[in-house]
């Protein structure tokens, strides 16, 4: 490749300036790519499916499904011919109000990281790369970037800042980015906010030091759109690739790479060779992928809907006369509805079950009479696409707002659902599609004694760029949205067999209601996708037996998440300075550490059968590991270089060619001028150019098993079912060292089906990086040990939730 072409790949051809949300530029036979939105589907496509949201998948507790769920992802961004899904997500939990959350896959890094993991595996095996996105703590929307809190009224300088500690970074934060790069992601997306004082997308020490050099990472750092707020500085720090390809705003087509890194290049503020680490790691993450090979591309607009439209949508010029035959209407569903149902009744999260309310029977024993209360029953009246980027909460919520939503083909209510049940059950159905209109609500929950009630509620967040009923992306608290607990306690109060469906990004307030001896049943339905009704049907019948888990922690009082765990609504400085100061008490860690009672506890979930675990034993896997694990060999620490001319080319060969029509805005490599300044580049004070030593640790020594724990699992009820077996682990009280340890943490999960009175084996692997903490004095993980130099003492601990019944064994103290 030319240094021009070089530099058309790094960077995006600008907002609106080809068929994606992401576009670069080509290079002889290298094409231009696509990136596509996003974790739930094709963003901006029609004939696509929309999947359960990631905490709903989380809420599944399954490796399987959330490793199908990526490969039919990977399939339809496949077909649609994206080169880049922008997912999944990562967002560690730490903010139960935080808008962006049901993006990710729950509060702990642990259950996190293994879905993460699981739906690169999935996406990439399609050969679609997979983008794992936001490096990092991108914990809250609100002044996560400068603009948008200043179009807010707010005098913002820079985007705020959240301030983390080496061991939280590595323990909490980063711990599910490492093993998407442990299962071979090709590209890393960094995020708006700055950490530590330093923009995610300019941060050396992330980009560089923890993910490219510690991590060994391989792929290519993509920046959010409009994420990038410097040229040089960025790309120095470990930017690859700039997206979408404007500077400081969108379609403003003044570009920090594009010409910006040619002329870098040129005189010298940017090394030659960093471009070509750039534009190699891009080319070698399309290989690996096979995209070189019979590969689609893009057959849709996000632009326009309509068979043709114009080819530079973003231009004002006679470009946006030019059109293009973009929609090829290809519809890629397959027979992916089949698996969203599963995965959202899987993901259902059955709170509440007095006296067995659910299932309902049938035949004879089905119910005489259902009543069906909210507006949260029904799709939306104005359609199902009404709302751009799912801005709204009108009708049943099957996903948040933002740029992770996706459009609905088809949608399944549950009113529609139900409705077709209780018709094959002779069932009498009524239902009240409003929130607040009394004289209807009162007098039907009153109507008809002994008939069930069913009451839907909801709780919507989302990106931060939309403002819904006065939520700016993060919830301004976890009550249910259009006054629910008022709908709730006012059906309970007339109804004494109250059923409350909940379609929630996350935790919600219950304290109103939850005891109400008339709320008998409760369903914590998550963000199911498409097959909102469908699946519901499936576990209010006992078509499927629930075994959904919280993916987190559900309090009595957002105040009880503690002080650290409130988004920062109201800016502390012109710069807004989030300081994690729960450091590794986060979520369940916090409530344990603080013996806070929630109203549910992490991992918690009903079912309509019971089981019993036992005999739990361990098993030693390597005697004597060390303390730390083993160091990069001399051979792990060179990287193979491939050679790459090294010439500077003449700068009037970088001159815009002769006769070359430029389109307003879109983003090109040449100079407008053969003038490319001289002189050093002006780096910080504190800048080196003398590379930092490389990381010390070996990550494959970080995954190596080192203990095995199995477990009985015993179906004590009277149906078949699945148990989700949960692994705990307790440091040990006597390690050597001035370091806490929240009282457990989850490491290690099995989702085991058990016929009845049948027993199964549940087996768990503790690798190196599951039993260590981060010492941040020697930059490495530690074992812990005594202070006679032994490891061992941890507490193992079996159980059907972070509080619940189970069994445990303690590991033997021995020499490390």
């Amino acid at each position: 490749m030319s240094l021009a072409e070089k530099v058309n790949i790094t960077t995006g051809t600008g907002w609106r300036m080809g068929a994606c949300v992401g576009n670069t530029g080509q290079a002889g036979g290298f094409p231009a790519l696509c990136l596509q939105d996003g974790p739930m589907g094709v963003r901006f496509a029609d004939a696509v499916t929309v999947f359960p949201a990631g905490v709903t998948v989380a809420g599944t507790w399954d490796r399987e499904l959330m490793q199908r769920r990526g490969k039919a992802l990977g399939r339809e961004m496949r077909a649609k011919g994206v080169n880049v899904m922008l997912g999944p997500s990562v967002v560690g939990g730490k903010f139960p109000a935080g808008g962006r959350g049901w993006e990710g896959f729950g509060s702990d890094p642990y259950l996190a990281g293994q879905a993460v993991g699981r739906t690169v595996r999935g996406v990439q095996g399609e050969g679609v790369v997979a983008c794992v996105k936001h490096f990092l703590a991108n914990e809250q929307e609100t002044f996560r970037q400068a603009a948008e809190g200043r179009a807010q009224g707010w005098p913002l300088i820079e985007a705020l800042s959240a301030n983390v500690g080496g061991r939280a970074l590595r323990e909490i934060y980063a711990w599910p980015f490492q093993d998407a790069v442990r299962e071979g992601v090709g590209s890393v997306m960094c995020s708006y906010n700055q950490i530590n004082n330093s923009y995610g997308c300019q941060n050396s020490y992330l980009l560089n030091g923890v993910l490219k050099e510690e991590f060994e990472f391989q792929g290519f750092v993509v920046s959010d759109w409009i994420a990038q707020r410097s040229g040089v500085a960025s790309v120095l720090a470990g930017l690859d690739m700039s997206m979408p390809g404007d500077g400081d705003s969108f379609s403003d087509g003044a570009p920090f790479l594009g010409s910006s890194l040619t002329r870098a290049v040129l005189n010298g503020s940017v090394p030659l060779e960093r471009l070509d680490d750039m534009a190699l790691r891009i080319v070698a993450t399309w290989y690996q992928m096979g995209q070189d090979t019979n590969y689609t591309a893009p057959n849709f607009s996000s632009w326009f809907r309509t068979p043709q439209g114009p080819r530079y949508f973003g231009t004002d010029d006679e470009g946006k006369k030019e059109l293009e035959g973009r929609n090829q209407y290809a519809d890629v569903r397959e027979e992916h509805h089949e698996l969203v149902r599963e995965i959202a009744a899987e993901g259902m999260v059955l709170l509440k079950n007095g006296d067995a309310t659910l299932p309902f029977g049938t035949g004879k024993d089905a119910r005489k009479a259902i009543v069906v209360f909210g507006s949260g029953a029904a799709g939306n009246p104005m359609g199902m696409n009404s709302c751009g980027d799912r801005g709204c909460n009108i009708g049943t919520l099957g996903q948040g707002w933002g740029s992770g939503s996706v459009d609905y083909s088809t949608f399944s209510s549950p009113l529609s659902a139900i409705s077709s049940r209780a018709e094959s059950d002779r069932t009498m159905l009524e239902y009240v599609q409003s929130d607040d209109d009394y004289n209807l609500i009162l007098p039907m929950a009153s109507k008809t004694p002994n008939s069930t009630c069913m009451v839907f509620v909801s709780s919507d967040s989302g990106e931060g760029y939309l403002s819904v009923e006065g939520h700016k992306g993060d919830r301004n608290d976890l009550k249910l949205w259009h006054n629910g607990d008022k709908l709730v306690r006012s059906v309970a109060s007339a109804c004494k067999d109250t059923i409350v469906i909940i379609h929630s990004v996350g935790a919600v307030d219950m304290e109103a209601w939850i005891e109400h001896p008339n709320v008998t049943a409760v369903l914590l339905a998550h963000l199911p996708g498409q097959e909102a009704g469908s699946s519901l049907v499936d576990v209010l019948w006992g078509d499927v037996n629930p075994s959904g888990r919280l993916p987190y922690t559900i309090a009595k009082s957002l105040e009880d998440y503690g002080p650290a765990a409130q988004v920062l609504y109201t800016p502390n400085h012109r710069i807004p300075q989030q300081d994690f100061t729960d450091g590794v008490y986060t979520d369940y860690r916090h409530f344990d550490a603080y013996n806070i009672t929630p109203r549910f506890e992490f991992g918690f979930g009903l079912g309509y059968t019971t089981f019993n675990i036992s005999d739990v034993t361990v098993e030693t896997l390597v005697e004597s590991p060390g303390e730390f694990p083993a160091e990069r060999t001399d051979s792990a620490n060179t990287t193979t270089r491939i050679t790459l001319n090294s010439t500077l080319p003449d700068p009037q060969d970088l001159v815009f060619p002769q006769g070359l029509r430029r389109i307003q805005k879109y983003i090109y490599p040449w100079l407008s001028s053969a003038s490319v300044g001289s002189g050093p580049y002006p780096y910080p004070a504190s800048y080196s150019t003398t590379p930092r030593p490389r990381a010390k640790v070996s990550q494959s020594t970080l995954y190596e098993p080192l203990l095995r724990v199995t477990a009985r699992i015993r179906n004590t009820g009277s149906v078949a079912g699945k148990s989700v077996a949960q692994l705990y682990i307790s440091f040990p009280a006597n390690a050597a060292t001035a370091e806490t340890f929240p009282p457990r943490v989850l490491r290690g999960f099995e989702k085991v089906a058990v016929g009845v009175n049948g027993t199964e084996v549940a087996t768990f692997d503790l690798t190196r990086r599951d039993l260590s903490y981060w010492d941040e004095n020697e930059n490495s993980w530690r074992l812990p040990v005594d202070k006679d130099a032994r490891w061992g003492g941890y507490t193992l601990r079996v159980a059907e939730s972070s509080r619940g019944a189970g069994a445990e064994t303690v590991v033997e103290w021995v020499d490390v």
